[in-house]
């Protein structure tokens, strides 16, 4: 009788051991697979989310192709890590989605004019910055020259920008007027559905400047920050490669060339100093 109990005995550790050897065997393949950076090599394409509504910066051109500075710093991403430029895959987000796309796994890395916060360091990790950026404020020929300005008054911003956060943070008496994407938020500004608007002001300023209606009269608000790459928290592989990247770039003279085609036209040449931390 002991010996009929042993068999199904040994063979129930048997499988059960087996089952073991197999998951110890999936829990290596995943730790293979959460190196981002070799499965970026491995599939041969690194997948990068941008804006395409926020010129010079992210927009699509009248070729219909992926366009402005931070494609620009891309496509040169996706050459030096994979041999050749076109080997990007270009996302479309807006600016709430970002985090999202990131966590999600939807894209790789975010190229979109994304600014360094500290609620946004603690759920993704920025990679070394390489644009300075604060807040700036347009309106009709601009009429809104200071914050007090404001009271009373609608003000146009984009959900989940810098705008957002700062004068949800610290004008709560300021009425927000909230939109997801840029084109819906400037098209708000010129219908007169708010008396104006806060986002970045280097965008701003390249917005005025095609609007001569509109300008911008409040140049400078809250500290300045900076503008970084960003990848999915934890993500160290890809972070230290993404760091070293931009460090390469800001000082090898990539950086400079790039906002000459692309962004002096608008700010420039002689504000280059004041945008980049190139050397």
């Amino acid at each position: 009788m002991k010996r009929l109990l042993l068999k199904p005995f040994l063979a129930l550790l048997a499988l059960t051991f087996g089952m073991l050897l197999i998951g110890c065997s999936e829990n290596v393949n995943s730790q293979k697979v959460t190196n981002n950076l070799e499965s970026i090599k491995q599939k041969g394409v690194i997948t990068i989310g941008v804006f395409s509504d926020k010129p010079p910066f992210g927009f699509i051109n009248d070729k219909g192709e992926n366009d402005g500075f931070d494609v620009a710093i891309s496509r040169k991403i996706a050459k030096d890590l994979l041999g050749d430029e076109r080997k990007v895959k270009f996302e479309l987000v807006e600016a709430a989605s970002r985090v999202e796309f990131l966590k999600s796994g939807k894209v790789d890395v975010i190229m979109a004019n994304f600014t360094q916060t500290k609620e946004r360091a603690e759920v993704v990790d920025f990679a070394t910055p390489y644009m300075k950026v604060a807040l700036g404020v347009v309106s009709k020929n601009g009429e809104i020259q200071n914050v007090e300005d404001l009271k009373g008054k609608k003000l146009i911003i984009n959900k989940g920008t810098t705008a957002d956060f700062y004068f949800t943070k610290n004008h709560p008496e300021i009425e927000l007027l909230k939109y997801d994407q840029n084109t819906e938020a400037f098209l708000a500004l010129k219908d007169g559905r708010g008396e104006a608007l806060a986002h970045d002001n280097l965008l701003v300023f390249a917005w005025a400047k095609e609007n001569p209606d509109f300008k911008v009269g409040i140049e400078k608000l809250g500290e300045e920050d900076v503008i970084a790459p960003a990848v999915k928290k934890g993500d160290k592989e890809l972070l230290e490669w993404l760091n070293n990247e931009i460090q390469t770039l800001n000082t090898n003279g990539f950086m400079k060339e790039s906002y000459n085609k692309t962004l002096a036209p608008i700010y420039g040449e002689n504000q280059i100093e004041s945008v980049l931390f190139a050397k």
